[in-house]
């Protein structure tokens, strides 16, 4: 495409620890040429950031290890760097200022005891070599061009108090303070509502074409791909099984993986069709995609009784108190919200992030207090302001949690974790009928029953979310919340996720509210879908009339900025 900006030739990266070695890339190969935007597809364990990290050095040897293979980086001559033969000092030389990284999560990448400001303005000054007052003003011009909101009073701000958005706009300003010539981001768009995403990749190609930088851009999602790489080169288990431009691979790919990656997303198929996956096409290379149908050609659910009624709720968080304890000032995070859910039914509530979503289904399970309204299950008050939320109700109403590592104990068993439900509310007394729950329930989320004794850290991001589901279904409840269950998973991963819980729905007869950001995916698991903006309901209706002609000019946004 142009001239060469950065060259892997068979790169071998291996892990080794006590006389065991683990290949995680295998004779990798690719180029990114000055002005391209290249993209590193693959699913989590593909070898994507693994490579990235090898660009910057940013893996101690050991346990890293390169069997073979070179890194040539060409700055600013015909001379290649081989970056792997580089020192100490000339990597730090090229890192930040030649080549920059994006990370995948900005909360983590950013220190969050120090303002926003001063970590740009530290990374200014050491690329740059301008003073402190200088390297002020560069920075809120770096802001001013990621487009953040308020410049002057985001440098003082800390990383919590922005949103996930804003902090991601902070990172790539932070990576463009070298003015580099290769910028590499690792998954920037993961797990981020699609008003925010289509802004970061419209930001993104709008600097590269500024500057004419090349783009390393490493992601597990093939819709963010079709519209913004220039070529892609997918990756599975750390080898290259297919390149080619973005147009031609999308329109004809070759391998089974890409063909799975494409066939795979849950916005191509209706309701009840169940997804395929990635084994479906790696066993058997004519394996054809089932055919997509009219919405009409579906079974049609039945009319049921309201199993779940939200009647009128608010709630609020105070932001300031008087000198009495009094609030003054609160913050509504839901507004006069109420809809019903049938019995049997999967309601999908979308939104973007700080619609609202998570703090509603919280007050459904009891976790959070309601300032207004009332909640009521078969008729019966199960949330009002002034009284506890009912007991009873905890068995019956389980939440499936969006970060399933955060939500499990690092230092308890997997199958301690699952049993504890069982425990607390003394369901089962003897530990030996808990241990045999826990393998059947194991069973059912499609995990071996050696799972038992092992840890949350010992799992892949699907593994663990199937462990919290099984945690969820272990009380058999009747109605089950499901908070961004699927939102940062691989998209291969989470068909396998969706069609589990379409079939555990099947099989124990459970209703469901299915929180996501994601419209593609609520289109296809859920009966009806329910909008929320600023706390306030902008429709409810059939998913697919809400997805194809939906009437709020606020679902017409969403439903536009799908990639």
């Amino acid at each position: 495409m142009g001239v060469p900006l950065l060259q892997i030739r068979d790169l071998t990266v291996s892990f080794e620890k006590e006389n065991k070695s683990f290949t995680a890339v295998k004779s990798l190969s690719l180029s990114v040429c000055r002005g391209e935007i290249r993209a590193l597809v693959g699913e989590s364990g593909s070898g994507k950031s693994v490579t990235s990290m090898s660009i910057l050095q940013l893996i101690p040897s050991p346990p890293v290890s390169y069997k073979n293979g070179s890194i040539l980086f060409y700055k600013n001559s015909s001379e290649p760097i081989n970056i792997l033969k580089t020192t100490p000092s000339e990597i730090e030389a090229i890192r930040g200022r030649n080549i920059a990284m994006i990370f995948q999560e900005p909360m983590t990448a950013l220190n969050p005891v120090i303002t926003c400001g001063e970590q740009i303005i530290e990374a200014i000054m050491l690329h740059q070599q301008l003073s402190k007052e200088a390297a002020t003003k560069e920075a809120i011009s770096l802001f001013k061009s990621v487009k953040i909101t308020d410049p002057v009073k985001a440098i003082d701000a800390y990383p919590h108090e922005l949103s996930g958005g804003q902090k991601q706009r902070v990172m790539i300003a932070m990576a463009m303070s070298g003015k580099p010539d290769l910028l590499i981001c690792d998954e920037p768009t993961t797990a981020l509502d699609v008003q925010v995403q289509k802004s970061i990749l419209e930001l993104l190609k709008h600097l590269q074409q500024q500057t004419g930088m090349g783009i390393l851009f490493i992601t597990h999602d093939l819709n963010v791909v079709a519209s913004f790489a220039d070529t892609v080169t997918v990756l599975y288990k750390g080898e290259v099984v297919e390149e080619n431009t973005t147009k031609a691979l999308f329109e004809n790919p070759t391998h089974p993986y890409t063909k799975a990656l494409l066939a795979c997303r849950p916005g191509l198929y209706p309701k009840g069709y169940k997804l395929p996956v990635v084994s479906d096409f790696l066993s058997n290379p004519n394996f054809k995609a089932p055919p997509i149908v009219t919405e009409t050609e579906l079974p049609q659910s039945n009319n049921q009784a309201s199993l779940l009624n939200v009647n009128n709720v608010s709630i609020r968080f105070p932001i300031h108190t008087n000198i009495l304890g009094k609030v003054t000032k609160s913050f509504t995070a839901v507004d006069d919200i109420s809809f019903n859910i049938k019995e049997g039914e999967t309601l999908g509530l979308v939104g973007q992030s700080g619609c609202g979503k998570t703090t509603l289904g919280r007050s459904i399970v009891g976790l959070q207090t309601i300032n207004e309204g009332s909640i009521m299950y078969k008729g019966e008050t199960i949330a009002t302001p002034n009284k506890p939320y009912n007991p009873n109700y905890k068995k019956i109403i389980q939440l499936i949690f969006q970060d399933p590592y955060s939500s499990l104990h690092p230092r308890m068993r997997i199958g301690d974790a699952i049993a504890e439900p069982l425990l607390v509310h003394q369901i089962v007394k003897n530990k030996l009928e808990r241990k045999e729950r826990v393998i059947e329930m194991l069973e059912k989320v499609e995990l071996p029953a050696d799972c038992y004794n092992k840890y949350p850290h010992e799992f892949s991001g699907g593994q663990r979310q199937r462990i919290v589901i099984a945690r969820a279904l272990i009380m058999q409840p009747k109605f089950v919340i499901c908070d961004e269950s699927v939102s940062a998973l691989d998209v291969s991963v989470q068909a396998q996720v969706l069609n589990l819980l379409n079939e555990l729905k099947a099989s124990m007869q459970f209703s469901a509210l299915f929180i996501t950001h994601d419209l593609s995916v609520v289109k296809y698991i859920s009966d009806r879908i329910m909008v929320m903006n600023k706390g306030k309901l902008e429709e409810i209706g059939p998913a697919n009339t809400v997805y194809n002609s939906p009437k709020s000019l606020y679902t017409q946004e969403l439903i536009a900025a799908l990639p």
